[in-house]
């Protein structure tokens, strides 16, 4: 123990602040190591969620797009049928004119047929056909219109259900 005492006291605080003080730039060397390790995995995890949400709304877009389309499809064939069904509503206006025009003939023959025949009968008889052709044009508008109201209807029905139909047919895939 001679050369313990020959160090003097304060070279033992000396060296005993060293090894401290060493300890404690090694334990920071160290903690400095996991901090990049970790900066270097939240880095990672960071770009790994950027790339995830890039490709979440990447599909969102594109799955809007799709349902866009089948919803433009779907207005684009239900306008078509809206064209036929006018065009086909004008052509029965058209006819319908024609089977007026024809009523009216009938209605001014049947009065000068019935000219020769009695007064009374004939009042009678003329009343009874101005009355049915009255009534059959009133039906033919009427029957015109509710036609061209249930056939715009059930395209829209039909639009409708071809815009869910294409919709359900490709649900949107979670990443």
């Amino acid at each position: 123990m001679s050369w313990l005492g020959a160090v003097p006291a304060w070279c033992w605080w000396l060296i005993a602040m060293v090894l401290v003080a060493g300890g404690q730039q090694y334990r920071v060397v160290v903690a400095q190591g996991e901090t990049g390790a970790a900066r270097g995995e939240l880095s990672d995890y960071r770009l790994e969620v950027a790339e995830r949400d890039r490709r979440a709304a990447v599909q969102a877009r594109t799955e809007e797009q799709r349902r866009q389309a089948v919803a433009d499809e779907a207005d684009r064939k239900a306008d078509e049928k809206y064209t036929d069904l006018e065009s086909r509503a004008a052509d029965a206006e058209s006819r319908a004119v024609g089977l007026r025009g024809e009523i009216a003939r009938l209605r001014a023959g049947r009065s000068a047929t019935c000219d020769t025949i009695a007064t009374q009968q004939r009042q009678a008889g003329a009343t009874a056909v101005v009355v049915l052709g009255g009534l059959l044009e009133d039906a033919d508008r009427m029957a015109g219109s509710c036609a061209a109201a249930l056939e715009r209807s059930r395209i829209a029905g039909l639009a409708c259900e071809a815009v869910v139909d294409g919709l359900r047919a490709k649900p949107i895939q979670q990443p």
